[in-house]
C-alpha cells in the first residue's frame, strides 16, 4: 500500500516517448474513477493475450461492492489481465485490497474537422477537376477546402485533401493563441454563424490544429496563386516538349543515308565498315534500354541483310563467335590498345588469330542477339577496354 501522503497520482519514467499525454490521462481516470493511482513503468508488463501492449498500470484501492468484472469493465480491461498484474489466484478480492490494473489508452486524434468535412486521398489517375465534379464542387471550392494544394495539376499520389460536403467555404488550422472569436473578427464574420458552421457551443473550446471552416469565405487570392502556378508549369511543358521535338527533327536530319567510297580512311587509319547505310543510333546515352543500361557503347549501321561487313582496319582477330546480346560478332584488336566490334551479324567470314586487312570482309550483315532491334551493324571502337565515340576514329 502506497503512503497516504503521496499524491493521488504519480507518474514513473515520464522520459519516455509515449504515443499519449499523461495529462490526458490523468483527466480522464479521475473523472471516471475518483481515487486511483497511475503508474507508467519502463517496463511495463505485456498482456498480449488479452489487450496486446499494457501501456500502463493503475493502482486501484478496491471499494466495498466492487468486483473484478466491474473493474475491468471500467478501465476497458480483463479479469484475467488484472488477475496477471495483481498475483491474483482467483476471482476474490477483497476492500481496501490494492490492484494492479492494465490498460490500453488511445492514441490522441488528429486534427477536429468541422461538421460535414471529410478527407479524401488522392489515387492513381485523380485530378482536380475530377474529384471536383464527383463531390458536386467547384474547382475554387475545393480548393479554398485545401488552400495548402501545391498545384492544380501536380497532386501527389496519396495526398489527403479535405471534401466539404455540406457547408462550402475556406478552411484554415487554428494557430496557438487563437480563438474562433480572433478568426470572426479577422475575416469579419459573425461569431455565432462561425460557432455553428464547427459545431461548437464555446467559441473558445477549440484546440490549437483544429481546422475551422470559415462559412461562405472563398480563397480567390488562394486560386490565382494556383493558376498562376499552373500557367508556368505549363509553359515549361510546353518549353520542354519544343526542344525535345527539336533534339528529335536534329537526330532525324543526321538518320540520313551516308555512302563512303570504300577503302577511304581517317587520319587514324580506319574506314567505315560499310559503304552504304544509315547511322540510326549514335554513342551515349539514349531512351530505350538493353541488357539495363541506357549507354550505348557504339553505333548502329542500318543497312540490307547480307551487306558484306569490312575490317576498319589492319589487325588481329581475337573473337570470332556468339555472345548473348551481341549474336554473332567479331572482335579485331588493332594494337596500341584499341579494338573493334562488329556485332548481330548474319554470318561470320573470319576465325580467332586471323590477321585481317583494312577493308577485308569480316561477315555480313544481320539480327542476330538479343541486343538486336532489326536489321542493322552495331560498331564499337574500345580504347583500354573502355567504349569511345567511333566517329572520332572514322572518316567524315
Amino acid at each position: 500500500m502506497r503512503h497516504a501522503s503521496w499524491p493521488n497520482w504519480f507518474f514513473a519514467g515520464l522520459a519516455l516517448s509515449l504515443p499519449f499525454a499523461p495529462q490526458r490521462i490523468l483527466a480522464d481516470y479521475a473523472a471516471e474513477l475518483g481515487r486511483v493511482e497511475v503508474v507508467l513503468e519502463p517496463e511495463a508488463p505485456a498482456f498480449s493475450q488479452d489487450l496486446g501492449r499494457s501501456q500502463g498500470l493503475a493502482f486501484h484501492v478496491v471499494r466495498p461492492g466492487e468486483s473484478l468484472a466491474v473493474l475491468a469493465a471500467q478501465y476497458g480491461t480483463t479479469v484475467a489481465a488484472i488477475q496477471r498484474a495483481s498475483g491474483l489466484k482467483g476471482w476474490r478480492i477483497q476492500p481496501g485490497q490494492e490492484l494492479k490494473i492494465p490498460f490500453v489508452t488511445k492514441a490522441s486524434a488528429g486534427p477536429r474537422l468541422p461538421p460535414g468535412v471529410v478527407t479524401y486521398t488522392t489515387r492513381t489517375g485523380d485530378t482536380l477537376e475530377a474529384i471536383a465534379h464527383r463531390y458536386r464542387l467547384s474547382l475554387l471550392e475545393l480548393v479554398s477546402a485545401n488552400p495548402g494544394l501545391p498545384s492544380l495539376d501536380r497532386i501527389p499520389l496519396g495526398y489527403t485533401l479535405l471534401i466539404p460536403e455540406g457547408e462550402r467555404g475556406t478552411i484554415v488550422p487554428l494557430a496557438p493563441g487563437t480563438t474562433l472569436v480572433d478568426l470572426a473578427r479577422r475575416y469579419r464574420l459573425d461569431l455565432a454563424e462561425l460557432a455553428r458552421a464547427n459545431g461548437v457551443a464555446d467559441p473558445t473550446a477549440l484546440k490549437p490544429g483544429d481546422l475551422v471552416l470559415l462559412p461562405g469565405l472563398l480563397d480567390k487570392e488562394a486560386m490565382a496563386r494556383l493558376e498562376r502556378k499552373r500557367a508556368e508549369e505549363r509553359r515549361l511543358a510546353a518549353e520542354r516538349r519544343r526542344r525535345w521535338l527539336a533534339e528529335r527533327a536534329r537526330r532525324r536530319a543526321r538518320l540520313k543515308r551516308v555512302s563512303y567510297r570504300p577503302g577511304k580512311a581517317s587520319l587514324k587509319g580506319f574506314q567505315w565498315p560499310l559503304s552504304r547505310f544509315r547511322i540510326t543510333s549514335y554513342f551515349g546515352y539514349r531512351r530505350i534500354w538493353v541488357a539495363g543500361s541506357n549507354f550505348h557503347a557504339g553505333i548502329d549501321l542500318a543497312a540490307p541483310a547480307g551487306t558484306p561487313v569490312r575490317a576498319a582496319k589492319d589487325g588481329r582477330v581475337i573473337f570470332a563467335g556468339w555472345g548473348y546480346y551481341y549474336g554473332r560478332y567479331v572482335r579485331i584488336d588493332h594494337g596500341g590498345g584499341v579494338e573493334t566490334r562488329y556485332a548481330h551479324m548474319l554470318r561470320l567470314a573470319v576465325r580467332p588469330g586471323q590477321w585481317v586487312r583494312r577493308g577485308q570482309v569480316i561477315g555480313y550483315v544481320g539480327a542476330s542477339g538479343r541486343g538486336a532491334y532489326g536489321v542493322h551493324l552495331h560498331f564499337e571502337v574500345r580504347a583500354g577496354g573502355r567504349p569511345v565515340n567511333p566517329l572520332s576514329y572514322l572518316p567524315r
